[in-house]
């Protein structure tokens, strides 16, 4: 297992960049709930396939902000890549039903047999709660995309083959635990499930020290090729 290293901005204004710390200002101070969640995304346990590093959060979606990416590593292909977005409003939000939530895109290449499914939108989305479920995670007011884009190629190109690329975009409300702090190394793990199943590698086997069992009851499509390079 690898874990999941970083630092986290505590501003999502576009003041300070994405090497702060939990240094807090006068007109923002970081929450320790805030803080103690990131900390915990940092300290995840991920399976070894999973390349992960900390990148700038969006801007102005709440006051405090912390994402990664993270691509799932075969050699040197990338197989699967996406992004995970925690964001935290200490005085909730309406429509999150809560002080915490989760924003994430998760895209891959698949091959044209494989897009030519056409309750594969379903299945995918399926994944995800999935996912989140066989880590036994509790969330609620999930939404979100399954988007499939194809691209065929020409002149100096002609010679690859067509290519579809599915992507996944949602987002959802953690349980909040013991002071109000979400499980989020274990939301982490679950996202970095569905990397997984999307890039086609088959499920981990039960990690004892989580008392989880990675990717049960969720169906893997075949291995394949990453995304081709232009």
């Amino acid at each position: 297992m690898a874990a999941a290293q970083g630092h986290f901005s505590d501003h999502s204004d576009g003041n300070r960049g994405t090497d702060e710390t939990a240094d807090s200002t006068e007109t923002n101070p970081v929450p320790p709930a805030f803080r103690r969640a990131v900390e915990a995304l940092r300290s995840a346990r991920l399976r070894s396939e999973i390349e992960i590093d900390p990148t700038r959060p969006p801007q102005r979606l709440a006051p405090h902000a912390y994402a990664v990416e993270a691509a799932v590593v075969d050699g040197e292909e990338d197989l699967a890549d996406g992004r995970l977005v925690l964001l935290h409003d200490p005085d909730g939000h309406e429509a999150w039903k809560g002080t915490f939530r989760l924003v994430t895109l998760v895209r891959a290449e698949l091959e044209p047999e494989m897009a030519a499914d056409p309750l594969l939108p379903e299945v995918c989305w399926s994944w995800l709660t999935g996912a989140l479920e066989a880590r036994g995670l509790e969330y609620g007011e999930a939404s979100g995309t399954v988007t499939m884009a194809g691209s065929h190629y020409f002149g100096g190109l002609a010679d690859r083959r067509p290519a579809t690329q599915i992507e996944i975009r949602a987002s959802w409300t953690p349980r909040e635990g013991l002071a109000g702090v979400p499980d989020t190394a274990a939301h982490l793990a679950a996202w970095c499930d569905l990397l997984c199943q999307i890039a086609g590698l088959p499920p981990a086997p039960a990690d004892p020290g989580a008392g989880t069992v990675t990717g049960a009851g969720v169906v893997s499509l075949p291995q394949r090729r990453g995304p081709q390079q232009p």
